[in-house]
């Protein structure tokens, strides 16, 4: 297949990419910088350069190929809400150059994007796919992550330090596991179909500071919810706060897709904490 994927060159796209090529496809990456055209080049991809704001950019695009896979997002946290519309409208324009033709069209869904997965579920004609990933997309090279901002944050402060008793999980999956699973959607994912990427469906945030802090030689500790925005900051605060346990056991049975990587603890103990 032919297939346009936006975010090409980001920590999810470039190995979605090189997932892509390896199976035989043609990819044809949207970047917006010479850096990113380059790194597109040296893997074997096409390019379109451009932003998710040129519209009739992103139609020609979809309209020249046999599917897309968007995963491309301004992560403009003073202004989220433009975010999540300029997702919408970039959702809605490469939808529009899709229907009717049977192609698949895989976005990725984002906190409070509803408006883009309706309208992508919305469209006529189309073999439409969300994928849900877990909050930690892990791999030796993620440098800005939440694991990343913990070990800074634990490096600052002193203490590796979990909420409460740290019984809240937090679900994981490894990059190139999450890039397989973007591919089996692209490729066979019925209409539709909503998948949860998840490899550890919840680890137990003890866990995670425990093993930052001993490979960090730190003290774990343990904080008051109420200290949680002091420590680590009011987004990642809540973050850290929350039990969000996920299965992907639907998502393995539909596309045989198994999680086969490491799994988060593993990852932390292996590549974070010396990156």
């Amino acid at each position: 297949m032919r297939v346009f994927v936006t975010g090409a060159t980001g920590y999810i796209g470039s190995a979605v990419v090189r997932e892509l090529i390896g199976a035989g496809h043609t990819v044809v990456g949207l970047t917006r910088s010479d850096k990113g055209v380059e790194a597109l080049k040296e893997v074997g991809a096409e390019v379109q350069r451009g932003i998710l704001n040129d519209l009739d950019g992103l139609r020609a695009a979809a309209a020249a190929v046999d599917g897309v896979i968007h995963l491309a997002f301004e992560h403009n946290l003073s202004d989220f809400a433009a975010s999540l519309t300029t997702d919408l409208r970039a959702v809605e324009t490469m939808g529009t150059a899709l229907a009717g033709t049977g192609k698949p069209f895989v976005i990725t869904a984002h906190l409070n994007g509803e408006a883009s997965e309706n309208a992508l579920l919305a469209l006529a004609g189309v073999r439409s796919v969300v994928v849900t990933l877990s909050p930690s997309v892990h791999d030796e090279d993620d440098r800005h992550g939440f694991v990343p901002m913990l070990i800074n944050i634990a490096r600052a402060k002193g203490v590796s330090a979990y909420i409460g008793d740290g019984s809240n999980r937090w679900p994981a999956v490894h990059r190139l596991d999450a890039a397989h699973l973007y591919r089996l959607a692209l490729e066979s994912a019925p209409a539709g179909s909503r998948l949860n990427g998840v490899g550890d469906e919840g680890v137990p945030f003890h866990d995670i500071a425990s093993v930052i802090g001993r490979n960090l030689n730190l003290p774990v500790v343990s904080i008051a919810r109420e200290e949680a925005e002091a420590h680590f900051g009011s987004f990642l605060g809540n973050v850290v706060a929350s039990d969000f346990p996920r299965s992907s056991a639907q998502t393995q049975e539909l596309l045989g897709w198994r999680p086969v990587h490491p799994g988060l603890l593993a990852d932390i103990e292996q590549h974070y904490v010396n990156n």
